[in-house]
């Protein structure tokens, strides 16, 4: 007997009752990225395994632990599928320079792949849409960043979100708190867990991200990055913080937040919900000022932030929210004349922007009736060789009892037009 066919796990199908809240959540997002210029960009999927190393940096989780790597048979190149998205942009904007004019506002949407344990709200492949300033030095894009972000919560009503933010300065800042960290944690060995342990002399910042609740009280005794900021990162943060108090936008000091990817410098943020348990952060970003600069284009500040599509079908799901992809019109048609005409009928009701289905395969009225109803349409058109005669076509209620007109072929699609709208 054949082994059952099933997707790997960590991989999954999106089935179509679950593509109307997709739709929605992607064409919402399109809407609130249009309001503020940003052009899209479509990046591959595969790149060249040293562009994450380079950038998202070697001690981090995604490079040890979670690409999906390989060496290609017919070059032996090294290649990896995308663990995240703003390396690649970066790769875009060097290889094509699309700085070349000036300052560009980017976007993009996707599948990543990173091998983690798989839990929900974190699967092996995960799409995520990113969104990237390139050219921007003032703390005012960092701070419209956030806002569009607020606004797309308010777009998708989305209300138990919560805005984490922080500063961890710049890299001198980070070297020199650096070394007070692991000074720290190296007298408090004996708290640390494996995981930490390894982490200690490697990627020391990653340790105040632990959720290990024994190392809790411990990690919160740790100095304060804040301590370590220079004046300008200082005063970059300040402002960054004055926009969004001026916008009206609440906000966490979280002086925790680091961040998972070394790319990242002065601002960095996370809208978090408690409504998904563990994988609470629906979505987050910051600054990356050097990235360009270290993969070998031109200084260039940036900043940008990434957005989980699926812990954002799973926010909507768990208030509530349940979208159908539903038809407007089911034809049933009846004999041999009324078969043939109802092909070109079901056309010219598209044409006027009525999503229909049409009967196919004949069977009896009864059978084709009870498909109509099935189908979730709110009206049966119904077709037969004595309507044919007279040019006209029954229309039935399929929602509201005991309702059905005779309309005329000419006039129907303005009727149903109205019945729907």
């Amino acid at each position: 007997m054949p082994k059952k066919l099933q997707s790997i796990k960590g991989f999954y199908d999106v089935l179509p009752d679950k593509t109307p809240l997709w739709y929605f959540v992607e064409d919402k997002i399109r809407e609130v990225l249009n309001l503020y210029a940003y052009e899209k960009i479509n990046l591959p999927i595969v790149e060249p395994t040293s562009l994450f190393v380079d950038s998202v940096g070697t001690h981090t989780d995604i490079v040890e632990k979670e690409m999906y790597s390989w060496i290609d048979p017919l070059n032996e190149d090294q290649l990896t599928l995308r663990p995240e998205g703003t390396a690649g942009c970066v790769r875009a904007v060097i290889e094509h320079n699309l700085t070349y004019n000036g300052p560009i506002r980017l976007w993009y949407q996707g599948p990543m792949f990173r091998h983690e344990n798989v839990q929900k709200g974190r699967q092996r492949q995960f799409n995520q849409v990113g969104v990237e300033a390139f050219g921007f030095s003032d703390a005012n894009i960092d701070a419209e960043q956030i806002l569009l972000l607020a606004r797309l919560w308010k777009a998708l009503d989305i209300k138990d979100v919560e805005l984490h933010i922080n500063s961890i300065g710049d890299p001198e800042d980070r070297l020199t708190y650096r070394t007070e960290l692991i000074r720290y944690f190296e007298t408090h060995q004996d708290t640390l867990d494996e995981d930490s342990k390894r982490r200690l002399h490697q990627n020391p910042l990653r340790i105040l991200d632990s959720k290990n609740p024994a190392m809790q009280t411990m990690i919160e005794g740790a100095p304060k990055l804040s301590e370590y900021l220079n004046s300008e990162a200082k005063a970059h943060f300040d402002a960054v913080c004055g926009y969004l108090e001026e916008a009206g936008i609440s906000f966490k000091l979280h002086h925790r937040l680091v961040r998972g990817l070394d790319y990242y410098n002065r601002t960095v943020y996370e809208w978090v919900t408690n409504r998904l348990g563990s994988q609470g952060t629906i979505a987050g970003g910051g600054r990356y000022d050097y990235l360009i600069e270290r993969l070998g284009g031109d200084k260039t500040p940036a900043s940008g932030f990434g957005i989980g599509l699926e812990r954002i079908i799973l926010l909507l799901e768990e208030m509530g929210v349940v979208l159908q992809n539903e038809p407007n019109i089911y034809v049933v048609n009846l004999g041999e004349t009324a078969e043939k005409y109802a092909l070109k009928l079901s056309e010219t009701l598209r044409s006027h922007g009525l999503k229909v289905v049409l009967n196919s395969g004949g069977s009896s009225f009864k059978s084709q009736m009870k498909r109509a109803d099935k189908s979730g349409a709110a009206y049966a058109v119904i077709l037969g060789d004595d309507e044919m005669k007279e040019g006209v076509a029954q229309v039935k209620s399929l929602r509201v009892e005991n309702v059905q007109s005779k309309i005329s072929l000419v006039e129907l699609a303005q009727f149903l037009l109205k019945q729907t709208s």
